[in-house]
Order: structure tokens, then sequence, then C-alpha cells
């Protein structure tokens, strides 16, 4: 069975294992006060050019949601996200387990608007009753989205406008950030993001590492005692260097952004292949996220040799999701691509 279910199906890149394996016999203090949770950060600063940047490394991406979150956000503001955002459709109520409502709206290709941002924020501003309703205050979006659609950098722009005129923070959820910022025609950097958001997240569990996310920290009033939020929420790894190294051996030769490029090419390569046998797109994605639209007969024809991910019924058949990772092979989409074209 060959599985583009998902993109954390594999245990990690060999360079990861070989780091892991070579430190084996190292001895550290614990909590992510070690040489290689400090070595990780300075390279990922390096990419930021944002020497002020504070960065902590957590073992999951819910937990790292919620825990930024929570921090950010009084007991009585809330967050705004996209209907199909994950920390609303894929976390099982983590944030709002949190204490904290999210407020939605529909999503444009799964994006957030910055009309859309500004609507909830004016109409909490214009309000009578403030006390009686939740404080929208913090923005959360995903780099690229539950659909694989990545926002532009005069999107992100005009988000960062809106947050600024009605005082939130704006918090982008990197769980996928390689595969976003390898994205066919894109051209948001690390430092834009360093630049315009708040906070944001570069995931290492779908993008090559074994598990764990790197939190960037850049708003000021966000940065102290965050350790603490860390430790009670249940994110804090006691052998916190194994993080660390990770991120090391991802991010000290631009490992990282290396292999999530060729996990896009993957995608590319089965884009094509549905594309020529006229296969409908439920969306146009450029990242390492594909979804189609196929008949019975065809999810039938497939199933039998590849895991994928079923979506949502539709019209014209079921929204299925195709997903490529760092560790997809060629030799793996060869094979779809030819059994594709037998449909």
């Amino acid at each position: 069975m060959i599985r583009f279910n998902n993109d954390y199906n594999r245990a990690a890149h060999p360079a990861v294992l070989q780091a892991l394996a070579a430190d084996a016999a190292g001895s550290y203090p614990g909590y992510g006060t070690d040489r290689w949770c400090e070595k990780a950060a300075a390279q990922i600063r390096e990419h930021l050019d944002r020497p002020d940047a504070a960065i902590h490394f957590l073992v999951g991406g819910t937990q790292t949601n919620f825990t930024a979150i929570a921090a950010a956000l009084r007991p009585y503001q809330s967050v705004i996200c996209a209907e199909s955002g994950h920390i609303h459709a894929h976390e099982t109520g983590a944030v709002e387990h949190t204490g904290h409502k999210i407020l939605t709206v529909p999503g444009q290709d799964g994006k957030l608007t910055a009309g859309q941002v500004a609507g909830l924020g004016e109409a909490y501003r214009r309000s009578p009753v403030q006390e009686h309703i939740t404080q929208p205050k913090l923005v959360y979006i995903s780099f690229p989205t539950e659909y694989g659609t990545v926002y532009s950098l005069d999107e992100l722009e005009r988000l960062r406008d809106a947050c600024d005129e009605y005082g939130m923070y704006l918090f982008v959820d990197g769980a996928r950030m390689g595969y976003g910022l390898a994205a066919r025609g894109g051209a948001v950097t690390l430092r834009d993001l360093a630049r315009l958001a708040d906070v944001f997240t570069v995931g290492g569990t779908k993008c090559g590492a074994l598990f764990g996310e790197a939190l960037v920290i850049t708003a000021p009033a966000l940065k102290p005692d965050f350790r603490s939020y860390i430790k009670q929420s249940g994110g804090m790894l006691a052998k916190g260097w194994l993080l660390g190294l990770q991120f090391y051996a991802l991010f000290k030769d631009g490992l990282y952004f290396s292999i999530c490029r060729q996990a896009v090419e993957r995608a590319m390569e089965i884009k094509a292949a549905f594309a020529a046998k006229g296969v409908p797109f439920y969306i146009d994605s450029p990242t390492n996220q594909q979804f189609v639209i196929l008949s019975p007969g065809q999810c039938q024809a497939l199933e039998g040799k590849y895991t994928f991910e079923p979506e949502q019924e539709t019209d014209g058949g079921m929204c299925v999701r195709f997903c490529t990772s760092w560790a997809t092979t060629r030799e793996e989409t060869d094979a779809l691509a030819a059994d594709i074209a037998a449909l």
C-alpha cells in the first residue's frame, strides 16, 4: 500500500535519524535549556532576520496551537479563524477547552480575508454591550491552509493592517510551513512571516522530523513567562535536546527547504496526471496537498493500491485528498500517475 493520505506517515529524514543516533550518548540539561536547542534557535533566527525572536520547541502541533493562543488571550477574549481552520475542525475543541471561544467565518479557498477580520473587529468596537460578548483578540490562519492554498504577501500585509487597526494578534500555524514556502508561484519567506506575524510555528512533525514544532514569538507582550505556559499545557519535553537536535539537523544546511520543495514537486506530478486525465479539482492547490473529485468507480480503482483521504461528497463525486511528503518518491508518484492514466 502506497500512502498519500498524510505527510507524517514516515519516521524522519535520514539526516535527522543519523543526528539522533550520533548523539545518543550525549548528556544534557532538560526542558530545552541545552546547546542543541540554542543552536537550532540560532539557525532559525538566521532565516528570520529577527535576532530578537523568542523560539521555543514543543512536542506537537495541537499543544503548540492551544498553548500559544491561551497565553495570548485574557479569559474574555476570542479567536477569529476560517470555518476550515485546523483549530476549529481538527483539534477536538482544544482551544475551547482552554476557555476561549472561536469565532468562525466562511473561508475563501480556506483563507481569511482582512475584510472579514475588520468586520468582526468593527462589530465589537461599535457594540453597546461589549461586556456581554467576547472580544476578538487573535487572528488564526495556517500557512498553507487546510486546502493547500497559500496567502500572498499582499494578503498577509492586509491582515497585518487589520490586526493593527483593531488591536489583535496575528498567529500563523505553520505545521506545514515548509510546503507553504515551497508553493509554486509563492513569494512569501520566513522573513516576511517574522515581520508580519506576532507568533507563528515552523512545523517539524510533517516536514521531516520525528516530532516537534518550533514556535516563534516576535511580539514583546507574548514573550514573558511563556515557558511556564508551555509546562502547564503539557507541551514541554523533559529531553528537550531531542527537539533541538532535530531542528538543527533540518536547518543547518537548508535541508528543511529542499525536502519540502521535493514534496511539492511530487505533488505537481500528481496534479499533472489528474489534469491530463480530465479529473476535476476541488480547489487549485500549489502545495503538497491536492484535492480532486473522483467517481465511486475511480475511488475503487485506486484504493486497492493507494491510501488517500476522503474529504466530502460533492455533486460530481467524492472530494479526496492526495498528500505528498518529504519522503514521497518519484517511483511512488510515477506508479500513481500510470494508474490515474488507466482510469
